[in-house]
């Protein structure tokens, strides 16, 4: 299969769906508050709403506005990811293939003042702590939540803050996204952009038009140099 291999400055990872799989837990969430909000179709929402703010999903789904009520109701769904993830005999928040090896390469170098890899995540920064934490993934020092900026996916705000806080011009970043709406954060951004086939189907991603398009981060391989770090892609086209 061919491989493509390129230098970049930093790493800058989405986190559900391309870090950790949190399936199980978001089910639950939406299960629950359909109780609430009976309208709620759960099988379009899982289809579509992955990868967007809780609040604008909340907006869009649940018919919520007020924003004191959005950012309550927001920090309960959320923490019932949590708590739901390992309810009833579901399986928890899990890593996804590949992300064990490639923490293994680039975990110590998460550290400002030339941090090598970074999360700008669509979550907030409460739930993204306990899910990583869940997940047993260490949290970078430049950590983007839902509450750092003011427009998210599939704006490019998460994407240039994270490349900001790293130090680093965005063009010389590459974004991993399983996300439609992060794939266009991303690319808005200027990033080099590699989605995965975690959440979404392969004619979703492809309207996207990533740089590269592969089902996990098995397919990528990382190496630290003195620089930043060098990113092989295999392929299977």
């Amino acid at each position: 299969m061919p491989t493509t291999t390129f230098h970049v400055d930093a790493l800058l990872f989405d986190m559900d769906g391309t870090l950790v799989d949190s399936t199980a837990g978001v089910e639950g969430a939406w299960e629950l508050f359909k109780e609430k909000y009976p309208s709620i179709d759960i099988d379009h929402v899982l289809s579509s709403a992955h990868g967007v703010r809780t609040v604008e999903n909340l907006k869009n789904y649940c018919g919520l506005t007020d924003p004191d009520e959005l950012e309550s109701e927001a920090e309960r769904f959320e923490t019932s990811i949590v708590t739901s993830a390992s309810a009833n005999g579901r399986r928890g928040i899990v890593l996804l293939p590949g992300v064990s090896t490639a923490l293994e390469e680039i975990s110590s170098g998460r550290f400002l003042p030339n941090p090598c890899w970074a999360i700008c995540t669509s979550a907030t920064k409460k739930y993204a702590t306990a899910a990583l934490g869940s997940a047993g993934v260490p949290i970078p020092d430049v950590f983007v939540t839902s509450e750092d900026v003011q427009q998210g996916k599939p704006f490019p705000d998460p994407y240039l803050l994270g490349a900001e806080k790293c130090g680093y011009k965005p063009e010389n970043c590459v974004v991993f996204e399983d996300a439609p709406a992060g794939i266009r954060s991303g690319k808005a951004a200027g990033c080099k952009t590699i989605g995965f086939l975690t959440t979404h189907s392969r004619k979703q991603m492809e309207a996207t038009q990533p740089d590269f398009l592969v089902p996990n981060l098995a397919s990528v391989s990382l190496r630290r140099t003195e620089s930043g770090v060098e990113v092989t892609v295999t392929t299977d086209l």
